[in-house]
Formats: C-alpha cells, structure tokens, sequence
C-alpha cells in the first residue's frame, strides 16, 4: 500500500495491478508509472549488487554473440549524433553504460567517452574494455563532478529511475549549449500490445514492477523532454518486435522461441544493411515511430 503522500502527488486511471503495484496513468507526471514508487534505498539495492548476476544473467554473453548485430545498432545512434553536431563536437557521456560496449564503439569512432553506472559488475566489465566508468547512480551531488560533455546518451534508463524529470533535468545541465540528448526506452502500451491483449486476450508481459517504474510511448517520451528543457528533432523507433506475436509466434515466457524471433529481427536488418540500404531502415524506423510502433521508442533533443 502507498502512503498518503504518495497517493496524493501521483493519481489517475489504474491500467494494471501485478506483484502488489499499481500501474496508472498519472495526471501530475503525465507518463505512466507504478505506485508505489520503490525508495532510493531499494533502488541502490537492486542495481548496484545483483541487477545482471540475478535478473539478467544471460545479457553479456548473449550481448557478445549478437555484437555484430548490436555494433550496427550503435553505429546507427552515433551516425545520428554526428549529423547534429558540428566535427569537434565529440564528448559523450552514457548515463547507464552498463557493460561498457555502446561505449567502446563510440571510441573506438573517435568520441571521448564516459560513462556513469551503478551495477559493480556491469562497471567492472567495462573498465576491463578500457573504458572511464563511475561507479554511481546520477544525482546532483555525483551530476558536479562529471564535467561538460555534447551529447548525453540514456538507453533503458528512464523506466528504472523514481524521477523521470530530475534525471532529464540533470542531463540538460551537463550538455553545453546546443548539446544533443539520445533517450531509449521500451515504448510500452503501444497499439500492437493493446491489439494483443483485446483480441488475443495477453496479460501485460511488459509490466514488470520494481524493475520498471515508468511506462512511455513516443509521446509520453516528447512531452518529458519538452517540459525540461529540449527540443525534439528526430525520433525513430527500434524494430517492433511484437509483430511475431500477432502472427502466432508466442515467445512470453518462451526463451528459445524469443531468441529465434530475434534471430529473425537481426538476419532482416542486416539484410538490409548489407544492401547499402541504411537509410530506407532509418526512413522505415523513423515512419513505425510517427505510428507509436516499435518495440523502444529513441528520441533526439537539443538543449534550448
């Protein structure tokens, strides 16, 4: 049960209840999110000793098999970058660098790099790649040792954190003057899921509290960004890979059935890559986006 206080500064339409939580859909955030909002302390808990050795056990190597494919990924992201920035411009820090290898790519393209990351394990491997890591959660008391950077990257961090805005708001003070913010998250209750569970009759798989606090889609995503300080200008979305499961291939719960579905996911982008043909992925990507499609919404903001 909630406090008091937490009831009252975060209210609205209840979507779904699993594992004691609510989810709503909050009139004061204008994102949805659960209640109750786990504490810092309990937060620090689950991320900083055990988040990969225990809930996510298979990420590295399964990380290290699907490289190739991963290393497309985040050329993509830094080729995005590169076009809105001038060639000086290259100082990037990844909020939630995790084992390091988004950042390895962008040094070894020529970006100074650093990252910031709460998991010891996860920060201990990237080090070991030659990475600058701290080992922290972003706040303002670890934000004012960080320095200036032109780009400041987030991908599957704004769903974990108790305070969406002050994590935007902390990146915008970190960017200089016209710097760039790149923020993924999974784009939950997207028209494919809600077709899903009408039709189909799914339960939420998506909702996974404690682990995911917050739930965006695309629009949910702009207005966060709009209200702290950022402009939008691009905004893609990541292949939506919940299509197989409207076409009968149900990998909820099925490992092997969900790592060929993303088999398949992987052998049709590299296809296409392949072919010389980024650009139509990007323009098709960028077209599910303006749909509220895909499985993570990325979104692009200047700092006004």
């Amino acid at each position: 049960m909630y406090s008091i206080k937490q009831k009252q500064d975060h209210e609205g339409p209840v979507l779904d209840s699993v594992n004691g939580f609510d989810v709503i859909d909050c009139k004061s955030c204008r994102f949805k999110h659960i209640v109750p909002i786990p504490t810092p302390a309990e937060l620090e808990e689950l991320y900083r000793r055990n988040f990969y050795s225990s809930e996510k056990p298979l990420y590295l190597e399964r990380h290290r098999e699907d490289l190739d494919w991963w290393n497309h990924v985040y050329s993509g992201r830094y080729a995005t970058l590169e076009v809105f920035l001038s060639a000086e411009r290259r100082r990037l820090l990844d909020i939630g660098s995790g084992p390091g290898f988004f950042l390895l790519h962008g040094k070894q393209r020529g970006w100074q790099t650093l990252g910031i990351e709460p998991s010891a394990e996860a920060a201990a491997h990237a080090r070991a790649l030659g990475l600058e890591i701290r080992e922290k959660f972003l706040s303002a008391d670890t934000a004012s040792g960080l320095g200036t950077f032109d780009v400041v990257h987030m991908r599957e961090v704004l769903e974990h954190v108790a305070d969406p805005a002050t994590i935007v708001t902390l990146a915008r003070d970190l960017l200089l003057p016209g710097g760039i913010i790149c923020v993924a998250v999974p784009n939950d209750y997207n028209p494919f899921q809600q077709i899903l569970r009408s039709v189909h009759g799914y339960a939420p798989w998506w909702v996974v509290p404690p682990h995911h606090i917050n739930y965006f889609d695309f629009d949910s995503l702009t207005g966060l960004l709009e209200r702290n300080g950022f402009q939008v200008v691009d905004r893609e979305a990541t292949f939506p890979i919940d299509i197989f499961l409207l076409m009968g291939d149900n990998y909820v719960g099925n490992d092997p059935l969900g790592r060929a579905c993303h088999s398949k996911r992987k052998s049709f982008e590299m296809s296409v890559v392949r072919a010389g043909q980024d650009k139509l992925l990007k323009d098709l990507y960028r077209s599910l986006g303006c749909l509220g499609l895909g499985r993570e919404a990325v979104l692009y903001g200047r700092r006004l």
